[in-house]
């Protein structure tokens, strides 16, 4: 098998050839068809998450190791089955649920496995997608995706589930309320179509970018404006008639959280979801005067990525603009979305 991996932090991506594994017990093996480029497979790549003020989380400290094969979003077909393997067969198309935990311990029997504190996320913790075959531990982290195309379907395991998540995080909203989105890059834009799937609330997106803008408007916002032009805020303000019940920073930089913290109204939500890095200084006293919400949302659960492939293979959720490599360009591919230029997802095909 021929995997792109990390082989050490912060430097470019490496070929290897290795024998492909026989799955053992209850593993599957699957034969990679795609496996979407995440934002965080950049900072997985440096080996650490900015936390701000010269401050980091260094993967290592936290259980990764070298060399590790990359790639979070994965689709492929069932190739072989450990001896135990049981509710799958060879020749299944699959998307890959890749935020598996211990399987052991309270919060993952809770079904909330993505907490874990000794996770064994695919292509974060064990080897991943950037590769022609992949391996995963049981059968139930396979999930059919029938009538979705091939390349875009990796994207759900991520991009898709991310936005989701999030957004449920907000409910109940009603037709009256105002939603905004901060970021319409590959998980921001999926959280334009999703939204529109979950609510009949006002959507505003924001970015600096315009060609984002232009993607979300097409997607169906209501409203896109660069947030980083003067007045800005102002527009938000406007827009929502005082306030917006709800904001989701899909960057998740200083001032990215600090713009969706000041468009809130009274009672409303700031959910933080981008991995971007640095601090949120928040005015303490406005927490309780206007009974704020300041909280995260990290990728989703089993549960939450089999309901949203509900709603996917009902036709609710339109399709993420998805751009085709060859798993050889996975380098160059992290290149191109560290400096900005994707629209939607980049997918590499071995």
């Amino acid at each position: 098998m021929r995997s792109y991996q990390i082989v050490e932090w912060d430097r470019p991506l490496a070929l290897a050839e290795r024998a492909t594994p026989a799955p053992q017990g209850t593993e599957v093996l699957l034969k990679v068809d795609a496996c979407g480029v995440c934002h965080s497979d950049i900072h997985i790549r440096q080996g650490y998450f900015d936390l701000g003020d010269g401050e980091r989380i260094r993967l290592a400290d936290r259980g990764a190791r070298l060399p590790l094969t990359m790639g979070h979003e994965v689709v492929g077909e069932v190739a072989a089955l450990g001896p135990d393997a049981a509710g799958a067969r060879v020749g299944d198309k699959r998307i890959v649920f890749p935020w598996i935990g211990c399987r052991q311990c309270e919060v993952c029997l809770a079904g909330k496995e993505m907490l874990c504190l000794t996770p064994k996320f695919i292509g974060a913790r064990v080897d991943g997608g950037y590769s022609d075959y992949v391996l995963v531990p049981h059968a139930k982290y396979l999930i059919d995706y029938a009538g979705v195309a091939t390349d875009l379907a990796c994207t759900y395991a991520c991009s898709g589930i991310t936005a989701y998540s999030a957004l449920r995080k907000v409910a109940p909203l009603g037709a009256t309320d105002t939603v905004l989105i901060v970021g319409a890059g590959g998980v921001g834009l999926n959280g334009v179509y999703i939204a529109r799937a979950l609510y009949e609330s006002r959507l505003v997106v924001a970015d600096i970018d315009a060609a984002k803008r232009a993607a979300a408007e097409d997607a169906g916002a209501d409203h896109v404006i660069d947030n980083s032009a003067p007045g800005a805020l102002d527009q938000v303000i406007e827009l929502s008639g005082g306030g917006v019940a709800a904001a989701l920073d899909f960057v998740g930089a200083p001032a990215t959280s600090k713009f969706g913290f000041d468009s809130l109204r009274k009672g409303a939500t700031l959910v933080v979801v981008g991995l971007y890095g640095g601090k949120l200084p928040v005015p303490l006293p406005l927490m309780p005067q206007k009974a704020l919400t300041v909280r995260g949302s990290y990728v989703g659960t089993l549960a939450e990525m089999q309901a949203l492939m509900e709603l996917v293979r009902a036709g609710r959720v339109p399709p993420l603009p998805v751009h085709a490599r060859p798993l050889d360009e996975a380098e160059q591919a992290l290149g191109d979305l560290a400096s900005g230029r994707v629209v939607g997802r980049y997918v590499l095909k071995p």
